[in-house]
């Protein structure tokens, strides 16, 4: 018996239109239908444990574990003395690491931030400017 048969006939209430046999298959139909939901809602939730733990296993294998000969280098400053002919260019190139910088023109901009100076040609002879290095901890 289809299911708007069904439907039709269950407002009557009528026991000629149903025998046992067909409530008992019409039982079993449901039951069924809820086994298989709740074994399909089951596979699901092992699925999505299992690919977070394969998620979680893989990220901790690939940390960012350092070796065991690896020195921090921790940032310092530096008062330096501007000669005559020296530049900001010139003072950067010869303390510029490039490990710790992008380019040597940031390292610049940092250099001007940290002395307020506003153009690399305005530097004069005899002016003290800081700069930041590198280095171990000392």
């Amino acid at each position: 018996m289809s299911d708007a048969m069904y439907a039709a006939v269950s407002l009557y209430k009528d026991p000629r239109f149903f025998s046992e046999s067909e409530i008992r298959i019409r039982n079993n139909k449901i039951r069924r239908r809820r086994i298989v939901r709740r074994q399909f809602a089951l596979l699901m939730l092992v699925l999505t444990i299992i690919v977070f733990a394969l998620i979680f296993m893989a990220n901790s294998f690939m940390s960012d574990a350092q070796s065991d000969n690896f020195t921090p280098e921790y940032k310092y400053y530096k008062s330096v003395t501007v000669h005559t002919g020296d530049t900001i260019w010139d003072i950067a190139s010869q303390n510029y690491s490039a490990e710790h910088y992008d380019s040597i023109a940031k390292y610049i901009n940092e250099i001007k931030e940290l002395n307020n100076i506003s153009d690399t040609t305005k530097v004069y002879a005899g002016e003290c400017i800081v700069i930041p290095y590198y280095a171990p901890f000392q």
